[in-house]
């Protein structure tokens, strides 16, 4: 197994790095026994690697419920995973399983019949794995820059962002983000679903994935906790995830709890509650 996680930064003038490869735990154990018991260890190690550094055209993929509420309509309940993958495999478990996860939760709510009072959109995000480029960049152009923290009129209007990024696993709980006002709602929303293992509801925050964009601007953004499976002891940054390693039964959970928060979140009388507005970074 050769995971690709780490390397340098990922700006265009940000000077090279050193060569990094990682193995699996196994393999690197293998070697360590070899060394303890007085056997030389030699690695040769072949790899073509080529990074390209000009600047290209990313995308996201957008699509909406329309609210029904004429007072409520223009209102927004977002959520997401992002659409793109490191090369080494095909990206089931980062992050094909989110998207497929909150397309299906969108598509229950749709077949349900339900109808929302504010409008639910979904984004797929491209650009993730380079540094959140495609929600980063949403979320400038539409709601605020976290550099000068200049507000644009819908950033008003969304209520949260929710985001699956943390593999196959089944949803254990919620991270708040620091947003303690919000717990009472959230763990209301968990009960039903205790008897499908989902019970936690923290006030820790979770980064490295597409909610950071939203948190950044003061936009209640969640990530949920999830069952860690295989991600990052095989799967994750690896030539190893593949479609096999996706747990379809656990999925499927994911679905139907993100299906309901994104509905409750749609039909409350008022939008979440939203921490204290960060300040503007600077350039």
């Amino acid at each position: 197994t050769l995971f690709v996680q780490g390397g340098g930064a990922y700006g265009a003038n940000d000077p090279e790095n050193f060569p990094d490869m990682m193995i699996a735990f196994e393999d690197y154990m293998s070697l360590v026994r070899l060394s303890d018991a007085g056997i030389p260890v030699k690695l040769d190690i072949e790899t073509q690697t080529e990074f390209f550094t000009k600047d290209v055209k990313g995308y996201n993929v957008v699509a909406e419920i329309k609210g029904t509420d004429p007072k409520l309509k223009e209102e927004i309940v977002m959520l997401g995973g992002h659409l793109d993958s490191w090369q080494g495999s095909t990206g089931a478990t980062d992050n094909a399983a989110g998207c497929a996860v909150m397309m299906e939760a969108v598509r229950i709510i749709q077949q349900s019949g339900l109808k929302p009072r504010r409008t639910i959109r979904i984004a797929l995000w491209g650009g993730e794995e380079q540094g959140l480029h495609g929600s980063r960049n949403y979320v400038k152009n539409h709601f605020a820059d976290p550099v000068t923290m200049q507000l644009k009129p819908d950033h008003s209007k969304v209520s949260a962002y929710y985001n699956i990024d943390n593999g196959t696993g089944k949803v254990r709980g919620i991270y708040l983000q620091g947003n303690e006002g919000v717990r009472d709602i959230f763990t209301q929303w968990l009960k039903p679903f205790h008897d499908l293992g989902a019970t936690t509801v923290t006030i820790s925050n979770t980064g490295g994935t597409d909610h950071q964009a939203f948190d950044a601007v003061g936009i209640p953004g969640f990530q949920f906790i999830q069952d860690e499976i295989e991600y990052d002891t095989r799967t994750h940054h690896t030539n190893m995830d593949s479609y096999d390693h996706l747990q379809a039964a656990d999925l499927k959970q994911i679905a139907t709890i993100v299906a309901s928060f994104v509905y409750n979140s749609a039909n409350l009388d008022e939008k979440l509650p939203r921490k204290a507005l960060p300040a503007a970074r600077g350039n």
